[in-house]
């Protein structure tokens, strides 16, 4: 049977289970949107194709299924790049199809024509440009394969406009792929696997370090044996919360640059790290010439670039990371040591750190502090266990500092590339993803601004997700920035005119609130969660409230500045 490229590749993604798209059409894509509503797909139009992008996101982390992205040629996929970027830094699965000029004027600078290919190289896990109709359905299969598997990331397929256009027989979405010299390792070596419990049964201080790899592999069962086996401590990254219970003894907070002061001492006084499903960015390890000189290493990743890439490793071990880590249970379990006794100086220390070195502020009456904002926000949803999404900046810190978790995939943010704007479109793909549940983003003034146009998908899509905005008037953490480390010189930080938040939800057909004293917070959190459709709280908060503890960028994790803390005059010279 002859069909469209349009009409396989909307046939391949019904196959694929890909019936949730993100998108915004144009010239280039506009025969398969021609077709789009004969099939069993639900498209979101979004306002903006990198909020497409980010939707896309969201609906991965939260779903655990590839997102899907349409876009058309020229401006429509360049305008994903930021997505783009964002998922291969924080190894998010998705899929875009972007549409491109006819074959025939593809090098003419014809018009909206991009070397999307070209361009996305960088940023993509893989890309194609499909140069034959026939050739849709294998490219298909081996965009959504290569996006999920392995390390995940996001992959672009560039279709021409003739080839959407042209007819070929479809034989059938593929079963199998099989791409050569592309095959993921699963399991560990089992020496290695040896090696390491051995390095861990001789341990006095260990130590787990994990990350968003633990969540992509769903391993935070095997995890959490690993934990109760060994009674090791546990630390997590910002993308690798909702692994663990934050409510478990051994829990000892985010690492990191804003981690708790606890987790970053026990990085620096371990005598074994496990990293498990973590890269060593530069967020955790602080100045890389001191970090970890005082133990050993063991490093289980799926992707062998990302082992030794950073720091020294002892133990490397490739394979999947819920793989591994049964392997190395099993190897552990048969280790005869009593090691909570054994561990009992090392918990000791930890608990004094914990005891010495909380989380706090000083919440009095007058303005609303965004700490109390946000542990208020998170404390009176807990028991709806919501999806909470964030953008970027100090409100994400704080959020991640008081973030409870119960399961994994509940918790987004943007890691690696650290994007304002993503909080809100991820918020909507999640939405999108499980449309029952309470799904919350907490956002900052700065980067809800950047993609607050899309509070008019959720209301035309009847995707209900709930707004906090922290609203400081300021770009928060570059002001904190300027004042700790550049002589208060506050330049261009001061977001002097903001729309009226509550009217501008208003004007979208959504609900808003504001909130000024801290009194009135729990009270109007529990009034949003009830009630229906899109809503949009302003919460005016203290504007000057600074993000603590913080290790300066470039400082070694031992230099971490606590609240109270003066800041030694060499972080400042060294910041400069």
């Amino acid at each position: 049977m002859k069909l469209t490229g349009s009409e396989i590749l909307l046939r391949c993604l019904v196959e694929e289970g890909a019936t949730t798209v993100f998108g915004h059409p144009g010239g280039a894509i506009l025969h398969t949107y021609d077709v789009l509503p004969e099939h069993p797909i639900r498209h979101i139009l979004c306002r903006h194709e990198q909020a497409a992008a980010h939707a896309a996101e969201g609906y991965y982390k939260a779903s655990g299924k590839v997102g899907t992205v349409m876009v058309t040629s020229g401006p429509g996929a360049c305008n994903t790049i930021t997505g783009l970027t964002d998922a291969l830094m924080d190894s998010m699965a998705i899929v875009v199809f972007s549409g491109q000029v006819p074959t025939a004027v593809m090098g003419c600078d014809a018009f909206q024509e991009a070397d999307v290919v070209g361009t996305t190289r960088a940023c993509t896990k893989h890309n194609y440009v499909v140069m034959k109709t026939e050739d849709i359905p294998r490219i298909v299969k081996e965009a959504y394969y290569i996006s999920r598997s392995g390390r995940p990331g996001p992959v672009l397929v560039d279709l021409p406009k003739d080839i959407l256009m042209g007819k070929a027989e479809f034989k059938g979405y593929p079963q199998e792929v099989n791409i050569r010299g592309y095959k993921p390792t699963l399991n560990g070596h089992i020496g290695q696997i040896r090696k390491a419990a051995d390095l861990i049964a001789q341990a006095k201080r260990p130590i787990i370090y994990g990350g968003g790899g633990i969540i992509h592999s769903d391993a935070h069962q095997e995890l959490q044996e690993l934990v109760e086996i060994t009674k090791t401590p546990i630390t997590l990254t910002l993308m690798g919360l909702g692994a663990f219970p934050t409510d478990h003894p051994l829990w000892l907070g985010m690492l990191g640059m804003h981690g708790t002061y606890t987790a970053n001492m026990g990085m620096i006084h371990c005598d074994v790290m496990i990293a498990v499903g973590s890269r060593f960015d530069d967020r955790v390890t602080g100045k890389l010439s001191e970090f970890g000189k005082q133990c050993k290493i063991i490093h289980i990743d799926i992707d062998p670039t990302s082992i030794r890439k950073n720091v020294k490793v002892d133990v490397p071990i490739v394979g999947d990371v819920k793989h591994v880590l049964a392997q190395l249970n099993q190897e552990l379990r048969k280790v005869e040591r009593d090691w909570a006794k054994e561990f009992e100086e090392w918990h000791a220390e930890i608990e004094e750190w914990k005891r010495r070195h909380p989380l706090r502020y000083d919440q009095k009456d007058g303005a609303i502090k965004p700490q109390y904002a946000i542990e208020t926000i998170i404390r009176a949803t807990e028991d709806k266990d919501p999806i909470i999404s964030t953008g970027v900046g100090q409100h994400q810190m704080w959020a991640a500092q008081y973030y409870r978790s119960r399961r994994p995939r509940r918790w987004l943010t943007s890691g690696g590339l650290g994007t304002m704007g993503y909080g809100f479109p991820a918020a909507m793909g999640a939405q999108a993803a499980f449309p029952k549940d309470l799904v919350l983003c907490i956002d900052g003034d700065g980067s809800f601004q950047m993609t607050m146009q899309e509070l008019a998908a959720c209301v035309q899509y009847n995707l209900p997700v709930k707004v906090f905005i922290i609203n400081n008037r300021y770009l928060g953490m570059v002001r904190q920035w300027q004042e700790l480390f550049y002589g208060k010189n506050y330049s261009e930080v001061d977001l002097a005119v903001h729309p009226d938040f509550v009217k501008l939800a208003e004007a979208y057909g959504a609900t808003g609130f504001r909130v000024e004293r801290p009194e009135e917070m729990k009270a109007v959190v529990e009034k949003v969660v009830s009630t229906p459709g899109p809503v949009v709280v302003d919460v005016v908060v203290d504007r000057e409230e600074n993000c603590f503890p913080m290790i300066p960028a470039g400082a070694a994790i031992r230099d971490i500045i606590d609240v109270g803390d003066p800041i030694p005059e060499k972080l400042f010279q060294g910041i400069r």
